[in-house]
C-alpha cells in the first residue's frame, strides 16, 4: 500500500484565502488518503489578532482528509521560521512532505503529481525538490514535466534526504558563489535571485525560499516541475506579506493530470530556454511597466487602513 506524503499547510491571518486554499485541497484526488498538518502562526500585533482567531476558527472545522492536526503557535514565528520548523518536523517523522501556504489554489491532480514524483525520484539524490507551480510558458513542444535548476515555492514537496542539506546561514551560502555561479543562479541574469540573497543578508527580506534554492543549487541538485502549472497563487491582491499586485505570474490551472515524468535526470534545455525567455520579457515594454506601477501604487493607496 502506498504511503502518501503528509501535507503541511501554513496559515496566518487571511481567512478568505485560507478557506479557498483548503476547499481546492479537499477536491484533490488523494485528499481523503492524505494527512493534513495545519501550522497556524501567532499574531504579530494586536491588529492581527482578530483575523488570526478567524483563521483558527475556520481550520478547526476542516475535514475531508485522512487526519487533520492543527499546530497553533502562541507567539509570532514569522513565515520563514514556521516553514523551516514545520518542514523539518514532518520530514523527520515521515521522510517526505508536501508544502502549501494559505494563498494557493490547486488542481484536483496536484497531490497525485507530488506523490507520484516523490515515489519515482525517492532514491535519486540529485532530485531535491518537486515544484507544482510554473510560469505561464508557451508549452508547445515542452515535456509534461521536466528538470530545472531553480526551486519554486508555491506548492512544493521534498524528502528528508534533500531537506537535510538546507543551509539557513546566508553567509555560508554567499561565500560559495563566484561570478559564474551568480550568473547561472540568476538564470543568466533574467531573475533577481542573487539580489534576493543580498537583500536577505541586509535584512530586507526574510525568505526561506531563496536559501532553499541556493542550498539546492550549490549541491548541484535539480527540481522537477510541470510545464503547465498545477497551482495558482491568489495572494497577489496586496494582502500577503511578500506580495505585490502583480498579475505577471497568474496562470490557468492545468486541467489534466501529469502522466509523463523524465527518465533522465538532467536539466531540460528547452524548458530552461522557455523559462529564461519568459523571465526576460515578463515585465513587458515600458508602457506596460508604467501602467502596472501606477496600478500597484493606486491599489496600495486605496487599501491602506
Amino acid at each position: 500500500m502506498q504511503n502518501f506524503a503528509p501535507i503541511a499547510l501554513f496559515v496566518y491571518n487571511r481567512p478568505q484565502h485560507t478557506a479557498r486554499t483548503i476547499k481546492f485541497l479537499q477536491q484533490n484526488e488523494l485528499a481523503a488518503e492524505s494527512r493534513l498538518f495545519i501550522f497556524s502562526d501567532g499574531a504579530k500585533s494586536a491588529q492581527d489578532e482578530e483575523n488570526v482567531a478567524k483563521v483558527r476558527e475556520l481550520i478547526r472545522t476542516t475535514d475531508g482528509f485522512k487526519s487533520v492536526e492543527i499546530i497553533e503557535a502562541k507567539d509570532n514565528l514569522g513565515l520563514a521560521n514556521s516553514i523551516i520548523a514545520g518542514v523539518t518536523k514532518l520530514t523527520a517523522d515521515y521522510q517526505q512532505v508536501i508544502v502549501f501556504e494559505d494563498d494557493l489554489i490547486s488542481s484536483p491532480y496536484t497531490l497525485t503529481y507530488f506523490n507520484e514524483a516523490l515515489n519515482i525520484y525517492r532514491n535519486n539524490d540529485q532530485v531535491m525538490h518537486i515544484g507544482a507551480y510554473m510560469y505561464p510558458l508557451n508549452e508547445n513542444g515542452l515535456s509534461e514535466s521536466f528538470f530545472y535548476r531553480a526551486a519554486t515555492s508555491w506548492g512544493w514537496a521534498t524528502w528528508q534526504r534533500a531537506w537535510k542539506h538546507f543551509e539557513p546561514n546566508i553567509d555560508t551560502l554567499i561565500g560559495q558563489f563566484d561570478l559564474k555561479k551568480k550568473k547561472d543562479f540568476s538564470i543568466d541574469h533574467t531573475m533577481n535571485f542573487w539580489k534576493q540573497m543580498k537583500d536577505f543578508k541586509r535584512g530586507k527580506n526574510n525568505s526561506w525560499a531563496i536559501r532553499w534554492y541556493a542550498s539546492i543549487f550549490l549541491k548541484g541538485g535539480l527540481t522537477l516541475n510541470p510545464s503547465h502549472s498545477l497551482i495558482n497563487n491568489i495572494g497577489h491582491d496586496g494582502t500577503g506579506i511578500h506580495s505585490g499586485m502583480s498579475d505577471i505570474y497568474n496562470v490557468i490551472l492545468n486541467p489534466k493530470p501529469i502522466t509523463k515524468f523524465p527518465t533522465t535526470v538532467k536539466e531540460d534545455d528547452k524548458a530552461y530556454q522557455a523559462i529564461k525567455h519568459f523571465l526576460a520579457n515578463r515585465k513587458g515594454n515600458l508602457m506596460a511597466r508604467l501602467k502596472r506601477f501606477v496600478k500597484e501604487k493606486l491599489s496600495r493607496y486605496f487599501n491602506t487602513p
